[in-house]
């Protein structure tokens, strides 16, 4: 289309015509479509999940660990049998254990349950190692009873507990450290055992890895064949649209020609009636086409 044409009809291109009135009032087509991506965050199949760090329960697991190293080294170092490794080896299979469930969470629930579970029967395992040690030598075991199992127990629930029982532990004798580490073990099996029933709870909702790669990849396809079929009403919509506009500018030209209104149109010229040069004669005076006029006659001489 030329720039005559336009500025003759003074048509703009988003003009509201006749023609594609009622075609924009029920359909509109969308401008950007290359911002649009098929790619959706909520199609990824590994989960987004905390450190084993940002656990509370692995930093007790990991100060009952240190506690049980010093107290098998103060107390346990004259025996020469298996029973400082296992103890040692418990309380570390249980804190890593924790971290290597943790790890394992995005790509295996059953692998994460596993090994918490292995974490948290090692724990049971060095607990009765602690309550074995206290009555074969006729120690006490604190419990609710106890005046001094309260103070305990609050203290290694602190939030300062973590920082300052590396300070504390070693002026202790065995029946403390021996209870104190028994307390640890209970706090850390409960903990575990919430963590347990949450990772089930999360798996029955959630499901496996495998079931989440199924549904990601059944999501990401569904996805694909939504988009190929926007493009397609997409490209249908437009191809009306081109259709509609060249019926409107056929039409802009038949009612050009049909009704034409530039006076210097040749068809206009030829349509105006001619004006003769000469002054046109009265109407009541109307010579005969086949009247002759007489010739003049010379006036007679006096």
């Amino acid at each position: 289309m030329n720039n005559n044409y336009q500025k003759d009809h003074n048509y703009p291109s988003n003009q509201n015509t006749p023609s594609n009135q009622n075609y924009q009032s029920t359909q509109s087509i969308p401008s950007n479509r290359s911002n649009q991506s098929t790619h959706n965050p909520q199609n990824l199949f590994l989960p987004q999940h905390g450190h084993y760090r940002h656990l509370r329960v692995y930093h007790v697991a990991e100060a009952l660990y240190d506690l049980t190293y010093l107290f098998c080294r103060r107390f346990l170092s004259a025996y020469k049998d298996r029973t400082v490794d296992q103890m040692v080896q418990a309380a570390r299979s249980g804190k890593q254990n924790i971290a290597e469930g943790n790890q394992a969470a995005a790509t295996s629930s059953e692998t994460e349950i596993k090994l918490t579970n292995v974490a948290k029967a090692s724990i049971e395992e060095l607990l009765t190692d602690y309550e074995d040690y206290l009555r074969t030598r006729q120690l006490p075991q604190w419990d609710a009873n106890h005046p001094r199992f309260a103070a305990m127990r609050n203290w290694a629930q602190s939030g300062d507990f973590l920082s300052s029982f590396a300070f504390k532990a070693p002026k202790m004798s065995d029946e403390e450290m021996a209870n104190l580490a028994i307390t640890l073990c209970h706090q850390i099996i409960s903990m575990l055992t919430h963590l347990l029933k949450t990772m089930q709870q999360r798996f029955v909702t959630q499901g496996g890895i495998k079931e989440r790669m199924y549904a990601a990849r059944i999501g990401y396809r569904q996805t694909e064949v939504a988009e190929i079929d926007r493009l397609r009403q997409e490209n249908l919509a437009l191809r009306q649209r081109i259709a509609q506009l060249e019926n409107y500018i056929k039409n802009q030209n038949t009612q050009s020609n049909q009704n034409p209104q530039n006076p210097q149109n040749p068809q206009n010229l030829q349509s105006t009636p001619s004006i003769p040069s000469n002054q046109s004669t009265p109407s009541n005076q109307s010579t005969p086409s086949n009247q002759s006029i007489p010739p003049s006659t010379p006036s007679p001489k006096p």
